[in-house]
């Protein structure tokens, strides 16, 4: 497991190639900064969008990228400024399809699955295929499942240039309408993913279930499969919803499969309750042309709590065996951070859980937990708030992230828990494969323990800097759709929402238009109420007016219009609907 060291190059910036008299310089796009000066390099025009290298002596241009009213040429250069490499150096290309043509020929003991009827459940744009699944139901009742997760470890040996990338990159990064993966196209788009109609190397989970969802048996091992069928989420919906008849060559595991997640639910009751929705975006060329939140259905759930099981399975026999991994850890919330939640959420007429006199970090867990619920509940009452209270609930928590210590999942309410279900793009879960394997005697060696210790803060570290480029990336594709859609509906337009946050200086909105539902924007204090001043409460869950006005609460409907939207930046200014703000 490579580890990285050396002195850091320059941080390359995009900047917007701009002309003042005969001199050209560069404006920082994605943040506040002085102006660049050129110190030569590639010839660049004014009006578009340049990487460079600064330097003592002013800025070396590296290239051209494209235009600013592009948004498919902002994110790629968003990439480029948060330092995501893109494509991958013709070597490792060359040492990645190496690697494909020793998978295809691998000898290594399997377990022939091929006969079993097999099906992959992804988004609709999905571009890897991680993992799939079958399932028989057993004559002693039960259900026997098998979890297929795509043999990484099998193609990507520890020491390779292949290993050193997929540490330094750590996971993919995924932004509308492209990703940056962490292996190259040749394992990740082809011989790692588990294309259906295709022979593929696969390490199994099998589970038999009681048809209350408790595990009775496990077992893991190295298999060869062959998907029959990929059915994307909307289409498991709409069979589930009678809509559709479910494919016939997969209807008896895709309905076992079902069963089980249903009794498996019954266990993820005890997990906080938690809701939320991905924005996806569609593009027409480099246009972005409509948007929608895809929120989380029976479909979801059903392969999320498969692979909740499996990588739950897969961490127990790891602490058992006490094998060096990377533990996926959720520690239990400070107490006082449960007190405030409870202040809040009685500030906004939610309905809170009871406290004891002194909280103990357990109970606070089991207090968020019931927090969550009541919450999610009460926004499905009123109709509005799901994602503000959710967010309201999930900032009292501390922050999900790797350690080489198991310290439990309390999100999840798991004792012990790996990523294992995403070696395609996660570099942890491919560390918690070589673990398994070693542990069951198929062909790998375990990782250290230092390995592992040094690994966990770089994995965290680059997820979090992923999640980031993932929002902006979200942004601003939702500011250029919104551009549109007022290009249309004309100035001052009234869009309905809900505030998604305040603080002193104003409050976030989320609302709808007729291309999207993703849109936020930023409402400032001094817009909200004329001359009257709105501040922030002790709660900071609203802004109440100095005179009485109606309070801007966390969660409420509003509706507001566009004041100004800087597209390639992602920000979008609002007013209250009905002021003039020109």
């Amino acid at each position: 497991m490579p580890r990285e060291n050396g002195a850091e190059a320059p941080r390359r910036r995009v900047v917007l190639v701009s002309k003042r008299g005969r001199f050209l310089f560069g404006e920082l796009l994605f943040e506040q900064g002085p102006r660049i000066n050129f110190a030569g390099g590639k010839r660049v025009r004014a009006g578009q969008l340049a990487l460079v290298e600064p330097g003592r002596r002013g800025a070396r241009v590296i290239r051209e990228l494209g235009r600013p009213d592009s948004p498919r040429d902002v994110v790629d250069a968003l990439l480029l400024d948060r330092g995501i490499r893109r494509g991958f150096p013709k070597a490792l290309e060359a040492e990645a399809g190496d690697a494909a043509d020793r998978g295809r020929s691998d000898d290594r003991p399997r377990r022939d699955l091929r006969e079993l009827a097999t099906l992959t459940v992804d988004p609709a744009t999905a571009r890897d295929f991680d993992d799939a699944v079958s399932a028989e139901e057993l004559k002693k009742g039960g259900i026997r499942l098998w979890i297929h997760i795509a043999d990484v470890a099998a193609h990507v040996a520890p020491g390779s240039g292949l290993e050193a990338e997929a540490y330094r990159r750590a996971n993919s990064v995924y932004v509308p309408g492209s990703v940056e993966p962490m292996l190259p196209l040749a394992l990740s788009a082809d011989a790692c993913s588990l294309t259906p109609n295709e022979d593929r190397s696969a390490v199994t989970a099998e589970v038999e279930l009681s048809e209350a969802g408790e595990v009775r048996s496990t077992s893991f091992y190295r298999s060869l499969i062959r998907s029959d069928m990929r059915l994307d989420y909307d289409e498991l919906d709409r069979i589930f919803a009678g809509k559709e008849r479910p494919p016939e060559l997969v209807a008896t595991p895709l309905a076992l499969a079902r069963r089980a997640a249903a009794g498996l639910a019954k266990r993820a009751a005890d997990s906080l309750h938690v809701e939320s929705s991905e924005p996806e975006f569609e593009f027409d060329g480099k246009d972005v042309v409509a948007a929608h939140s895809v929120p989380q259905t029976e479909a979801h759930r059903l392969i999320e709590r498969l692979m909740i099981l499996t990588n739950e399975q897969v961490a127990e026999l790891l602490e058992r065996k006490k094998i060096p991994t990377l533990y996926r850890v959720h520690e239990q919330p400070d107490p006082e951070a449960i007190e405030s939640l409870v202040k809040r959420m009685a500030a906004l007429d939610l309905p809170t859980p009871a406290l004891p006199k002194h909280i103990s970090p357990s109970q606070a867990g089991e207090l968020a937990i019931e927090a969550s619920r009541l919450a999610a509940r009460e926004a499905e009452r009123r109709g509005h708030g799901r994602e503000a209270y959710t967010s309201l609930v999930l900032r009292s928590l501390k922050q999900a992230h790797y350690s080489d210590r198991n310290l439990g999942h309390a999100g999840l309410a798991s004792h012990a828990y790996v990523h294992f279900t995403s070696p395609i793009r996660r570099y942890p879960d491919l560390i918690a494969h070589r673990g398994l394997l070693s542990a069951i005697g198929a062909g790998e060696r375990a990782p250290s323990a230092k390995e592992v210790a040094d690994a966990a803060p770089h994995a965290s570290e680059r997820e979090r800097d992923a999640s980031r480029i993932e929002r902006d990336a979200d942004s601003i594709c939702a500011s250029f759709l919104l551009e549109r859609e007022l290009f249309d509906a004309g100035p001052g337009a009234p869009f309905e929402g809900e505030v998604s946050g305040v603080i002193g200086a104003g409050a976030f909105v989320r609302f709808a238009g007729k291309l999207a539902d993703v849109y936020e924007g930023f409402l400032p204090a001094r817009r909200i109420g004329g001359r009257e001043r709105y501040e922030l409460d002790e709660t900071e869950t609203m802004l109440l007016g100095s005179s009485g006005g109606p309070a801007i609460r966390f969660g409420d409907p509003i509706t507001v219009s566009v004041d100004r939207v800087d597209s390639p930046r992602g920000r979008v200014d609002l007013l209250p609907a009905g002021e003039d703000g020109r």
